[in-house]
């Protein structure tokens, strides 16, 4: 078998070519894997604010101001892969809940996912990806009069 020495490093060149797009694919993939798991994670938050806020939506105990310990709940649920007690990351929304058994709150947590690898936000155009998770839950207590 002869080998023509025009072709010497064509299969070199193929090989960084191809690995380089298989790298970009493997980081786009491992950058959406983390932002589905700090989804997750506010996901995760906002049920536990919305399950608490069902349970006691007007109790807001001592040391609470209105909502505050439905928000207090939500930051304490979780430390990662987002740290909720961060106010310039992290955005936590209560509208006013009905005040008795059959009304409705909506606990809405905001986040805005640092994109890892750089490549893949100039090909996307931002650094960062928006991530919002809202629960809807049925107020429980107390009964209407």
């Amino acid at each position: 078998m002869k080998f023509n020495h025009a072709e010497k490093g064509q299969s070199l060149v193929e090989l960084a070519l191809t690995l380089l797009i298989i790298l970009t694919l493997l980081a786009g993939a491992v950058d959406f894997g983390m932002a589905f798991f700090s989804y997750v994670a506010l996901r995760d938050a906002a049920q536990e604010g919305a399950l608490y806020g069902s349970l006691y939506p007007t109790d807001y105990g001592p040391n609470c101001s209105d909502g505050d310990c439905i928000e207090l709940r939500v930051k304490q649920s979780s430390t990662t892969p987002v740290k909720l007690d961060d106010p310039a990351n992290v955005t936590i929304s209560i509208p006013s809940p009905g005040t008795c058994r059959g009304g409705t709150i909506t606990v809405a947590v905001s986040y805005n996912y640092r994109l890892s690898m750089p490549l893949i936000g100039s090909i996307l155009g931002s650094t960062t990806i928006p991530i919002t998770a809202r629960v809807t839950d049925t107020i429980l207590n107390p009964k209407c009069p």
